[in-house]
């Protein structure tokens, strides 16, 4: 099993390739926010490929848009529902 090193520490602990990534909050505006931030962040460090920071910076962006428009759906069910 081939095995892959995370971080940056020469005593960083081995984990196996096939572990899956960590879970990443990405429930709210400010979360979506700040993992594009990250990916900028690790764009600008060339720990990530300008491709991949793309890619991630795409979806990351609909998701955005998709919780944007959550958020206006709710508010205005509020105001069907206020009117009545």
């Amino acid at each position: 099993m081939s095995k892959k090193q995370h971080g940056t520490s020469s005593s960083a602990e081995l984990i196996p390739a096939d572990t899956p990534p960590p879970k990443i909050n990405l429930q709210n505006a400010a979360a979506i926010r700040r993992e594009l931030a990250a990916v900028y962040r690790d764009a600008r460090a060339g720990k990530i490929g300008t491709q991949d920071a793309t890619r991630f910076g795409y979806l990351l962006n609909l998701l955005g848009q998709a919780h944007e428009r959550e958020v206006l759906e709710k508010r205005l069910e509020a105001l069907e529902v206020q009117q009545t």
